[in-house]
């Protein structure tokens, strides 16, 4: 029993965390589509995949790809996507992080190490 209140417990500090960090104005404000997305496109990066547009569109079952596709526009507005142009065939183009979102990836990793520390 102690320890399941010792996770949830961490898990609600993450949380809280989390909610002060979307406070932080230097993040952009997202969605949460935006963050879902961004969320797997992270998973894919850390694994070393390169993410075409169209990988992207159809990442998650939940999301479809007119509404992905609509939330990559707006998360490269935000400034954490871009695209690049694949070297071989210009028709494609790979999401990529940009500076912010690879912050946002690290503040948020922060924020788990902070709620995991007894206090």
């Amino acid at each position: 029993m102690a320890t399941e209140s010792k996770h949830s417990l961490t898990y609600l500090r993450f949380l809280n965390l989390v909610h002060a960090i979307k406070q932080i104005p230097t993040f952009p404000a997202m969605d949460p589509v935006e963050e879902r997305l961004l969320a797997m496109l992270g998973v894919n990066w850390h694994n070393g995949k390169k993410v075409s547009v169209l990988e992207a569109m159809g990442l998650s079952t939940e999301i479809s790809a007119t509404t992905a596709h609509r939330r990559l526009k707006t998360l490269r507005k935000k400034g954490m996507i871009e695209l690049d142009t694949d070297k071989v065939d210009s028709r494609v183009k790979y999401v990529v992080p940009t500076p912010l979102a690879e912050q946002y990836f690290v503040t948020l990793g922060q924020a788990i190490d902070k709620a995991h520390q007894p206090g």
